[in-house]
C-alpha cells in the first residue's frame, strides 16, 4: 500500500479547505481529516496482514536524497495518534468563531501533513524538511489567532520559533556530517555508520538540542508556558497533543540507534534531567493561576532508560498523554467559552450548574494522575518499573511526581468546579462538546484496561531499536 497517499490527502485537504471559503472551511477540514484517519486504519490493517508499507523514490542525485517513507509499528502508532486527534481537535473548535477561518483550518491540516511526514520519513534530509515545515503553521496559528495582546503573542511565538529553529540547525549539521560518512541520508545507512566515541558524542548532543527544545526538557523549556498560554486552544492541543511527540519519537528513531555509545554514557544525566523537569513542572503548577498551562511527564526519562520497558512505557505515555492533555485543554476551553476567563480565581461553583461537565472533567483529571484502569496508569507504571531497573532512586523520585500531580490537579479541580458559585451562568456541555469528551474518555479507559494491541504493534520496532543500540558493546 502506498503510504504517501496519506500525505497527499492531508496536503490536498489543506488547499481544499482554503479554497472552500470561511463558511465551509471547518466542515471540509473535518472531512479530509476523517479520510486521513480512514487511510491510517487501512495502513494498520495492511501492516498487520504482512504487507510492506513503504514508498521509495530517488529525489535528488547530488547530494543523494530519497523520497523515502516507511511505516513500521512505531511509525503507525504515531500516525494513528495524529490522525485520531486531528479530527477531534478540529471538531472541538466548532463552538468557536474564527476570523479568516479558511486559513485557520487549512493551517491545521498542513500542520498534520508535516507531522505525519516527520513520523514516516526514513531519509534524514526529508525528515528534516518535514520537521521544519511543522513549525510554520503553529507559528501563524499562535500569532494570528492567539490570546492576549498582540505584542505579547509576538514575543512568545518569536521566542518559540527562534529556539526551535536554532536547535534544528544543530540537527541539520549532524545530518550533513553523517552524510559525509555514509554517503546517504537513509536511516538504515546511518544506523550502519561506524562512528568514534568522540564523533558519537558530538552527534548525540546536536540531536539532543533539537529534541530537548521541542519536547521540552529542562533547561530548554522556557518557551513552553508562554506559548501554551498565548496560543488558541486548538494550537495548544496540536502542540501538546502531537507536536512535542515529534521530539520524543525522534529520540527513539534517530538519536539513540545512531549514537549507541553516547546514549549509554549519558544515560544517568539524561534520566536525571527528565525527572528534574517533571518535579520542577509539578512544583510550578502548584502556583499557577492560569488554567491553560501544562508540562510533560516522565516520557523523556523513559526514552533514555535504554531497556524495553522504558521504550515501551515511553510510547504508551506518548499516546495516553496525547489524549488526556487534549481532553484537559478542551475542558479548559469549554470553561473559557462560558466565563471568558482562564484565571482560576475567577471560577468556582461550576459543578452545581453543570453536573455532566463536572463528571466528565473529573474523569479526565483522574486519568491525568494515572488512576488505575486509565491509559496513563499503564504507561506510568511501565515507566517507573523501567526506572527501577536502572536505579531504585530514579523510581522513587519519579514516583513523587504522581503525588505532586494528584495534589495540584485535584486542587485545581476544587478551585474551578467547587467552592463559591460564580455570578455568571454556566450552561452544561452541548452535544458536540459531549461527543469530543466521551470519545477521549472511551479511548482512555479502553487502552487502560486492554493495552495489548498497542504493545503488539510497537514491540517489534522497539526490539529492533534495542538490537541496533546493542550492536556495539
Amino acid at each position: 500500500m502506498n503510504v504517501s497517499l496519506l500525505l497527499i490527502i492531508l496536503l490536498v485537504g489543506a488547499f481544499a479547505t482554503y479554497f472552500a471559503g470561511d463558511k465551509l472551511a471547518s466542515k471540509v477540514a473535518l472531512l479530509f481529516s476523517l479520510v486521513a484517519l480512514g487511510i491510517s486504519i487501512a495502513l494498520l490493517n495492511a501492516y498487520n496482514s504482512g504487507a510492506n508499507i513503504s514508498f521509495f523514490k530517488f529525489w535528488i542525485n547530488k547530494p543523494l536524497v530519497s523520497y523515502s517513507l516507511t511505516a513500521d509499528g512505531l511509525s503507525l502508532i504515531m500516525l494513528l495518534l495524529t490522525s485520531t486527534l486531528t479530527p477531534l481537535i478540529i471538531y472541538s473548535s466548532f463552538g468557536n468563531e474564527y476570523k479568516n477561518a479558511k486559513s485557520f483550518y487549512a493551517l491545521i491540516l498542513f500542520m498534520s501533513f508535516a507531522m505525519t511526514g516527520t513520523f514516516l520519513a526514513s531519509d534524514g534530509l526529508l525528515y528534516y524538511i518535514f520537521w521544519e515545515l511543522a513549525l510554520i503553521p503553529i507559528y501563524f496559528i499562535a500569532l494570528i489567532w492567539g490570546n492576549g495582546e498582540v505584542e505579547e503573542r509576538k514575543k512568545a511565538v518569536v521566542k518559540f520559533f527562534i529556539y526551535t529553529l536554532a536547535g534544528s540547525l544543530f540537527m541539520l549539521i549532524a545530518f550533513v556530517y553523517l552524510y559525509q560518512k555514509a554517503g546517504s541520508f537513509m536511516l538504515q545507512d546511518l544506523y550502519k555508520v561506524e562512528l568514534s566515541r568522540m564523533e558519537q558524542f558530538w552527534i548525540f548532543w546536536a540531536f539532543f538540542l533539537a529534541y530537548a527544545i521541542k519536547i521540552p526538557i529542562i533547561p530548554f523549556h522556557t518557551w513552553q508556558a508562554k506559548v501554551y498560554q498565548k496560543a488558541p486552544t486548538v494550537g495548544t492541543m496540536l502542540l501538546s497533543g502531537i507536536m512535542l511527540k515529534m521530539g520524543l519519537y525522534s529520540v527513539l528513531r534517530w538519536q539513540l540507534p545512531i549514537t549507541p555509545i553516547a546514549s549509554k554514557t549519558y544515560l544517568p544525566i539524561l534520566i536525571g534531567l527528565g525527572i528534574a523537569g517533571v518535579i520542577y513542572g509539578s512544583i510550578v503548577a502548584l502556583r499557577q493561576k492560569d488554567l491553560k498551562k501544562a508540562h510533560v511527564g516522565l516520557i523523556a526519562a523513559a526514552c533514555y532508560t535504554l531497556n524495553i520497558d522504558g521504550l515501551r512505557g515511553a510510547v504508551l505515555q506518548m499516546i495516553s498523554h496525547g489524549f488526556v492533555v487534549v481532553g484537559l485543554f478542551f475542558a479548559a476551553e469549554i470553561i473559557y467559552r462560558r466565563f471568558d476567563t482562564r484565571v482560576i480565581a475567577e471560577m468556582g461553583g461550576i459543578r452545581s450548574q453543570a453536573p455532566k461537565f463536572a463528571s466528565l472533567f473529573m474523569i479526565l483529571v483522574l486519568a491525568s494522575v494515572a488512576l488505575p484502569t486509565t491509559f496513563n496508569f499503564v504507561g506510568e507504571f511501565t515507566v517507573l518499573y523501567s526506572l527501577y531497573q536502572i536505579n531504585v532512586w530514579f523510581a522513587v523520585l519519579g514516583g513523587t511526581t504522581i503525588i505532586l500531580g494528584a495534589y495540584y490537579m485535584l486542587k485545581m479541580y476544587q478551585q474551578v468546579m467547587l467552592g463559591e458559585t460564580n455570578t455568571k451562568v454556566f450552561a452544561d456541555v452541548t452535544l458536540h462538546e459531549t461527543i469530543v469528551l466521551v470519545i477521549i474518555i472511551a479511548v482512555i479507559f479502553f487502552f487502560g484496561l486492554y493495552p495489548r494491541p498497542i504493545n503488539e504493534l510497537i514491540n517489534p520496532s522497539l526490539d529492533q531499536i534495542l538490537r541496533t543500540l546493542n550492536r556495539i558493546q
